[in-house]
C-alpha cells in the first residue's frame, strides 16, 4: 500500500497549534478495541481514526484531554 502524501492539518481558528502530525508515535488501545489512536506531539494531544489515518485529526490541550478522558470514564459518551 502506497504511504499517504496527505499532512494532516487542524482546523484554523479554534486556537490549535498547527502540529506536524507526519512523524507522531500513534498508540492503540492496549485492549485492542475500538479504533481510535492517540498520540502526544509538543504538549498537545491528538486523536485520529485508525481505520482511516489519513482524515483529520482532533487535536486537544491537556485540560481539554483530561475533562474528555474524566467525562468518558463516567459515561457521558456510552450511547447504549
Amino acid at each position: 500500500m502506497a504511504e499517504s502524501t496527505i499532512q494532516q492539518q487542524p482546523l484554523r481558528g479554534w486556537g490549535k497549534p498547527e502540529l506536524d502530525l507526519s512523524n507522531a508515535e500513534w498508540q492503540s488501545s492496549s485492549r485492542g478495541r475500538g479504533d481510535v489512536q492517540i498520540a502526544f506531539v509538543e504538549g498537545f494531544i491528538a486523536m485520529r481514526n485508525s481505520d482511516r489515518p489519513e482524515s483529520p485529526s482532533l487535536i486537544f490541550t491537556p485540560a481539554e484531554w483530561g475533562a474528555f478522558v474524566s467525562n468518558a470514564r463516567e459515561g457521558e459518551f456510552d450511547l447504549t
